[in-house]
């Protein structure tokens, strides 16, 4: 109950020093969004007006009071673009978010699973090679290169997938794919140096020695053994794998949350803006905080004073 209560102050503390750093610096970001709206030919008193309608004629301090105070009533105020509340707006992308998120996360375990084995068990084989080689190359290449080098092989020379959208299933491969690969080679390599300390370890060269099958040694004191110190890394890259949407959405068109920021972002609307950074920060924390139970969970001395 004490680590519980730990985690639930420390998650309030974060997204409000969040909040407050993203409310101050988009509204330090070059930029009008008056302007934006009504143009750069729109008179003075239409200006003032709108303005003083949007409440940005009020100091900083003064917004970021009344911003907190609806927040609290849980109103995360009205989209300047598109004159229309931003839960809403946020409401409508958000699955298309979770859905590429849970499906990159999946095929990440899909991959990093036997590529950490790989590493582990073949060495220096061919197999564990390439695995390693594999492992390295996804730590290197950005999403920003790698999802244009996919749609520039799959979708424009092979034809085999969509360029971009989300009109099918077949349009969640190439993004999704862009964000596991990365993911999938941290959580390989963290696997790989847990599971060769584990399979060194004294009790599983006894189990050896007592005749058990080889899988039945890798996987009941191996693979069990080594995934303690992967759940923590997992659960920082989910964060990190969401930020990285907002990069992905943008290169395959995929009308999610991250698209939805980037565009808050070039029309300086500020509430749809805070909306969306607070509904991915508040993904990450929670995320990071159910990790840490789960670790607790996991390893009863985490949960040790």
């Amino acid at each position: 109950m004490s680590l519980l209560l730990r985690r639930l102050g420390a998650t309030a503390g974060t997204l409000l020093a969040v909040l407050v750093a993203v409310f101050v610096l988009v509204r330090l970001v070059p930029g009008d969004p008056v302007e934006v709206m009504l143009g750069e030919r729109a008179s003075g008193a239409d200006r003032a007006q709108l303005v003083a309608q949007l409440g940005l004629d009020r100091s900083l301090p003064a917004q970021l009071v009344g911003y907190l105070h609806d927040l609290a009533r849980l109103d995360l105020g009205q989209s300047l673009r598109y004159r229309v509340p931003v839960a809403d707006l946020v409401a409508a992308r958000l699955p298309a978010t979770l859905q590429l998120a849970a499906a990159g996360l999946a095929l990440a375990l899909v991959l990093a699973l036997p590529l950490g084995v790989a590493m582990a068990v073949r060495g220096s084989a061919p197999g564990g090679r390439l695995a390693a080689a594999f492992t390295l190359l996804g730590l290197a290449l950005p999403s920003f290169w790698l999802g244009p080098l996919l749609v520039l092989v799959f979708a424009v020379q092979l034809g085999w997938l969509p360029v971009a959208g989300r009109e099918s299933a077949a349009s969640l491969v190439l993004p999704a794919l862009t964000l596991a690969v990365g993911l999938a080679a941290v959580l390989a390599r963290q696997l790989a140096a847990n599971l060769s300390e584990a399979l060194a370890a004294d009790h599983v060269r006894t189990a050896r020695a007592k005749g058990l099958a080889p899988a039945q040694v890798l996987w009941r004191h191996g693979v069990r053994n080594a995934l303690l110190p992967v759940v923590t890394v997992f659960g920082l890259q989910l964060g990190a794998l969401l930020g990285g949407a907002v990069i992905t959405e943008t290169v395959f068109a995929w009308p999610g949350l991250g698209a939805l920021t980037v565009e808050a972002i070039s029309v300086r609307d500020y509430p749809l803006l805070q909306g969306c950074v607070l509904v991915i920060a508040g993904a990450y924390v929670l995320v990071n905080g159910l990790t840490e139970l789960a670790y607790a969970w996991i390893d009863p001395r985490v949960r040790r004073p």
